[in-house]
């Protein structure tokens, strides 16, 4: 591993990258997020592509000591990729992880709003629906779906947030080992959810930063209705659990945690 770099008023940052049949996305973001912010180093959490996207990523490790490669052994979702990723990060030092998509949705450019953010706060979620964010290239079905899916949200577990489901975004290591992490069995787009929910249940500082949402140029993207269904049916579980556990705190109980709201 090359010397460490620091980010200014945050520290090592590890943008984790999950990949799975990105073999034509892969070496763009790559360089797109070394040009944005090169302090930075870049982990590709590949899912054992059969299109070759592994091997991409470790001829782009081999000539750049600030990209690395996490080979797992096959397809497990989005949410074990990144908990794999944020416990690498742990294991090597980091203070920061960044969540970025592969294909290009994420622009690297806007990498530093969300670092500059991170310095007084906790964890920073990328928003596409406040002043100053946007989506591109989505049909208007795919677009009420997430504007409707965070009304949703937003209503069942009384997060202030206005895109709890968007993937870009940077939280303080420790925020990841309060939360603990590693417990967090959603995958999909409410792994997402899961993460914010935990660490607004904690008390962290947290805040949003408007960025652009893309929709992939190449490539197939991994949204499913089997997808959508899962984050459904847990934020409404979720939303139950809390306002059970807040009667019962109100009646004067002390309510074991639930290790699910962690």
């Amino acid at each position: 591993m090359s010397e460490a770099q620091e980010y200014p008023g945050v520290g090592r940052v590890l943008v984790v990258i999950p990949t799975y049949d990105e073999a034509e996305n892969i070496r763009q973001i790559t360089q797109r997020v070394r040009r944005a912010v090169p302090s930075v180093d870049i982990l590709v959490a590949d899912d054992n592509s059969p299109d070759g996207t592994g091997a991409i990523a470790d001829e782009l490790s081999a000539t750049d000591d600030h990209v690395f490669v996490l080979h797992r052994a096959g397809k497990q979702g989005l949410g074990a990729a990144y908990v794999a990723g944020f416990a690498w990060a742990k294991d090597k030092g980091y203070d920061a992880v960044v969540e970025m998509d592969a294909d290009g949705s994420h622009a690297p450019e806007e990498l530093p709003k969300l670092l500059d953010a991170l310095r007084d706060n906790d964890a920073v979620l990328g928003t596409r629906y406040i002043p100053g964010g946007s989506v591109h290239n989505w049909p208007l079905h795919r677009l009420l779906l997430s504007r409707g899916g965070n009304i949703y949200i937003k209503m069942a577990l009384g997060m202030p947030f206005r895109d709890a489901t968007g993937g870009y975004r940077a939280y303080r290591m420790a925020v990841l080992d309060h939360i603990d992490v590693a417990t967090v069995a959603s995958q999909g787009y409410s792994f997402q959810v899961e993460l914010a929910w935990r660490t607004f249940r904690h008390g962290f500082r947290m805040t949003e930063v408007p960025i652009t949402f893309t929709e992939r140029e190449r490539g197939k993207s991994k949204m499913s209705g089997n997808i959508f269904k899962e984050q459904l049916l847990r934020v409404t579980r979720w939303g139950v659990q809390s306002r059970a556990q807040a009667l019962r705190q109100r009646l004067g109980r002390d309510p074991k945690a639930d290790s699910t709201l962690r």
